[in-house]
């Protein structure tokens, strides 16, 4: 079973921008969809977007899309979220997932 880890969080700025990587164990080449999550402190864990690892079909939820772009290297076994014009509602820890596989995730804080 493919294990993932995420890394690239942290403090900051409203308006600023952050990549975050997910490294997986194994190849995701042939995993299917790999996706981020976040959740913040308090509420529940919800979608942010999704990448097809076959195909690299994304999907995006509502408040994500065009901030946001998720994308992979399945030659490297990675997949990145690039977050820009981040806010303080983007606060939160973020994982990545693929099926029943979650990393432990990273946290991103947005404060000025």
């Amino acid at each position: 079973q493919v294990q993932l880890v995420e890394s690239g969080g942290g403090l900051v700025q409203p308006g600023g921008s952050l990549i975050l990587s997910c490294a997986a164990s194994g190849s995701i080449a042939r995993l299917g969809n790999m996706g981020w999550y976040r959740q913040a402190s308090g509420s529940q864990r919800e979608f942010v977007a999704q990448i097809s690892t076959i195909r690299g079909t994304t999907i995006y939820a509502g408040p994500v899309k065009g901030p946001f772009t998720i994308s992979k290297e399945n030659a490297k076994n990675m997949v990145y979220l690039q977050m820009n014009n981040l806010n303080s509602e983007d606060t939160a820890l973020y994982l990545c997932n693929s099926g029943n596989v979650w990393g432990k995730g990273t946290p991103v804080t947005v404060s000025s």
